[in-house]
This record gives C-alpha cells, structure tokens and sequence, in this order.
C-alpha cells in the first residue's frame, strides 16, 4: 500500500503545482518591448490605453488608406509580442485596411500580469480608442487568433462589430486545457476557462473561422464545434494543410479572409 500513498502523493503535487503555475502556462507573456523601426511601414505608430487607473499599455496602429476603408482589431495569441505579427497582417494592411495590433498587459514590454478579466479590459480599452478616434462599429472588424479568438469572441459578445474572424479558435481554453492534460481534473482548476462556445450564440455578425487541419495546439475538432454553435451568418475555411500558426502563409486563404472583409464591413 505504500506505493498507493506514494503515488497518490505525488499525483497531489501535481495538481497543487499545475493549479499555481497555470497563469505562466496559459500566457508565457513576451515581456520585451518590440520596435516600430524594424518595419518598412512609416504610417505605424504607437499608441496607449489606460484599461484601468495607472496601467498604461502600448499598442501599434496603422491607419487605413481611406475613410471608407475598415479596420482590424488585432488579437494575437499567447506567445510572442505585437513585432511578430506586423508580417502576418502585411496583407491587410496592403489591402488598404486600418490595422490595430493589441498589446496585452505583461506583454510587448506592457506592465501588468494577464488573465482574463485583465485581457477583456484590454480589449475594451483599443475598442474605445477607435470610438475616440472616430472609427464607427460598422467598420471594425475583430480578428483573433489562437488566444486572441477568445479575447474577440468576449469583446464582441459585448461590443458587436462590423465582422468577426477567428483563427485557430478554442472553444474554450479549458476544452483544451482538458485535451492536453486528461490526466488532470482541469475543468475544476482552471481559473480562466475563456468560455468561447458560452458565448458565441449572443453574437449575430457576419462570422469567418479559419482552422488548419494539422493543428496540434488547438486541434481542429474545437474549431469545428466553435463554428457549429455560431449563428448565421456564418462561413469556415478548414485547410488540409496548415497548423497552428501559418494559415496566412497561404495566399488563397488570405485573398478569401480579404474578401470576407470587404465585403462585410466598411
């Protein structure tokens, strides 16, 4: 019976250690701060937002061509900082869209430590920048990928866009969390569950998710149930190929994520 104990032991450790360090695990936040002058675009500048009183966060906006033209709101995923994405949506920008690339608190040199309630605020505050800046519901488009899709699905579950689009979404963080670690009673620990699924039947607008086939962070069955609990309208592109990070290295996917936009908001 000692190796019952033992081993019973042992598994306790794991839950009280998993349970402290899920934060870390969830947002392995990129702390340093990235510069605009590593890329060729003059027009990108830093902006800031106060979510709430003394936190201020930098973010990265790059105005549209035009003022009919739209603009993307931004969500990246948990790793990595706001420089790592101004290649990935080179092609939006190139389109003539506005593009604002959100920086969470705790990452991109920002201060402050993440979670969920933190990260929504976060959302809300670039959502309220664009107000200000005379940017109208009807012609913002939030774009998330990975984590981000669950920061998108939260802010426009509250604040209804022009167009949604998700990239590798969750269904919640803690279907994932609950795939990756069976072997844990993560639904009972995870104290960010980022209940996506909970919250997409409230949003009514036009709807594009995209999710690679051979995605092994997000595995592809989340994306698909994501997508079957979303209202109309809505439309999926599924691709045999790519994975969790490279859906905007092919360029039927970006000319289609390009023409959703255009034809849905601005």
């Amino acid at each position: 019976m000692l190796w019952f104990w033992g081993l019973l032991g042992a598994y306790c450790v794991v839950l009280v250690v998993m349970f402290l360090a899920q934060r870390n695990l969830l947002y392995p936040a990129a702390i340093d701060a990235p510069n605009l002058s590593d890329h060729s675009l003059p027009e990108l500048r830093a902006i800031e937002t106060e979510p709430e009183p003394g936190l201020r966060l930098t973010h990265w906006f790059h105005p549209p061509t035009s003022p009919e033209q739209p603009v993307i709101l931004y969500f990246h995923g948990n790793a990595g900082h706001l420089g790592d994405r101004v290649a990935k949506m080179r092609p939006l920008i190139d389109a003539g869209f506005g593009l604002l690339l959100t920086g969470y608190r705790g990452y991109s040199g920002n201060p402050g430590k993440p979670s969920e309630d933190g990260l929504r605020a976060d959302a809300r505050s670039v959502h309220d920048w664009l107000l200000a800046e005379g940017f109208a519901a009807d012609r913002i488009v939030i774009f998330g990928e990975s984590l981000g899709t669950a920061v998108s699905v939260a802010l426009a579950s509250e604040r209804p866009p022009a167009a949604l689009v998700l990239e590798a979404p969750p269904s919640s963080i803690a279907d994932v969390a609950a795939a990756h670690y069976w072997y844990l009673p993560v639904r009972l620990l995870i104290r960010d569950p980022w209940d996506s699924i909970g919250r997409i039947g409230s949003i009514d607008v036009p709807l594009f998710l995209l999710h690679g086939e051979r995605d092994h962070v997000v595995p592809v069955r989340f994306g698909r149930k994501l997508f079957a609990a979303a209202n109309e309208p809505k439309q999926a592109l599924f691709h045999p190929s790519a994975r969790h990070t490279d859906l905007l290295d092919y360029r039927d996917v970006v000319e289609k994520v390009v023409a959703f936009i255009r034809a849905n908001a601005g």
